[in-house]
């Protein structure tokens, strides 16, 4: 396995301003709608973040799936700088050439045929969304609005997308949610079959459920949901927020049943970090979205789409996606034999795939992720019991068992 690693940076604390004080400060000026720790990050290399009082952290969660080349990759940083010092903005009423060399890039590489851009991932499923009751319309079905969706999913925080998504938790406060959404359970095709009525319009689907804790539908639903698409008429919308731009080993991951989904949505991973999305659909889809129907000023900017450039140039590199491939593996045979050592019962579960993985604990994970960023190691929660592993794919084999380790060390402990 071919090391994908980058130097670290020399280390310089930040004296400006103590720790305490900037967390007071955001206290008093952030909205406080994040469960944020008591320390600031100030710097990343790789799979290394350090906070403003020099102490340095293994980052195997990546912004959240984000950084997929670790943060601050020379290449992405060289292509963002060289935009920096042509051209910034233009708005969407002219054409800029990093947005279109990253539309070629982006359709070649997924199988699809247009793209629309924009600053994230709800905007992009938002954007599925309304292309979906557009669609319709110029189908003359316009009684055909509604989109199924899936118990324990996440497809973002607008009205419309936090309706799609399965989890009443994210929307607790913001009723009456918009009408046209129904949800079954993951991975059940036989309620899908059920839930499709005269007013169904498309099926909005995660390869992996990322927020509802790392699951896994069984082999054959996409294409199974591909199928009973084909048989109504339907619309296959597959959210790739998380599991696209090569998080599972293959570059989107409709990809792994065969299918061609009818549109999908990525963002994360796109830009390394800097704010870009898209919506990719088919050709007769996006036929629908004519010029005033749908738009984003800042969507595809000319910094955000140069660096997504580079990223997506980076991936497709020959070889670079089966060593994703290969250090997922690892990464899940080693959590599983962890799993042996512990006492019984301490690891539930551990599943994923490629470099999406999920721990699942006898107990909530608050307190533990406390505990490990305490002992140098950042990742996250995937619901309330699981712990979510999404390293950058540049980590290296020697860094994914020195997090194991701390891991390990901290769960044999409680």
């Amino acid at each position: 396995m071919t090391a994908l690693s980058q130097s670290e940076p020399s280390l310089s604390a930040s004296s400006e301003s103590s720790t305490d004080a900037l967390v007071q400060k955001a206290k008093r000026h952030l909205l406080q709608n994040y469960k944020q720790p008591p320390f600031v990050l100030a710097r990343g290399q790789g799979a290394r973040v350090w906070d403003t009082d020099g102490r340095e952290y293994l980052d195997l969660i990546g912004g959240i799936a984000t950084c997929a080349l670790g943060h601050c990759h020379p290449d992405v940083v060289a292509a963002a700088k060289a935009q920096l010092d042509s051209l910034w903005h233009v708005s969407n009423v002219f054409y800029s050439q990093p947005q279109i060399d990253l539309a070629e890039q982006l359709t070649e590489w997924s199988g699809l045929s247009r793209a629309f851009f924009c600053n994230s991932g709800a905007e992009a499923n938002e954007a599925l969304l309304k292309l979906t009751r557009k669609v319709m319309k110029d189908r003359g079905t316009p009684e055909r609005f509604e989109v199924i969706s899936f118990d324990s999913s996440f497809h973002g925080r607008t009205l419309a997308t936090v309706t799609a998504t399965g989890q009443a938790k994210y929307q607790k406060g913001f009723e009456p949610l918009p009408a046209g959404f129904t949800h079954v359970p993951y991975g059940d095709l036989e309620a899908v079959r059920k839930a499709v009525g005269p007013a169904t319009a498309a099926i909005l689907v995660e390869p992996i459920q990322g927020e509802g804790g790392v699951r896994m539908a069984p082999l054959g639903f996409l294409a199974g949901l591909r199928a009973l698409c084909d048989e109504h008429g339907l619309l296959l919308l597959v959210d790739e927020v998380q599991t696209g731009m090569g998080r599972t080993g293959k570059p989107f991951g409709f990809m792994h049943e065969g299918i061609v989904p009818d549109g999908i949505s990525v963002a994360k991973a796109l830009g390394n970090g800097l704010p870009i999305g898209a919506m990719l659909c088919k050709e007769a889809l996006g036929a629908s979205l004519t010029p005033g129907t749908h738009g984003s000023t800042f969507g595809g900017n000319p910094v955000a789409a140069a660096a997504a450039n580079a990223v997506v140039r980076i991936l497709r590199r020959p070889g670079f996606l089966e060593e994703v491939q290969e250090k997922g593996a690892y990464l899940l045979a080693r959590a599983r034999e962890l799993q042996g050592r512990l006492p019984a019962g301490r690891i539930q579960a551990v599943r994923g795939q490629g470099l999406l993985v999920g721990v699942e604990l006898d107990r909530e994970v608050a307190p533990v992720i406390a505990q490990l960023r305490g002992e140098g190691l950042l990742v996250n929660a995937a619901g309330d019991r699981t712990l979510r592993f999404a390293p950058p794919f540049i980590v290296t084999v020697r860094e994914l068992d020195e997090g194991l380790s701390i891991l390990e060390r901290v769960l044999a402990a409680n």
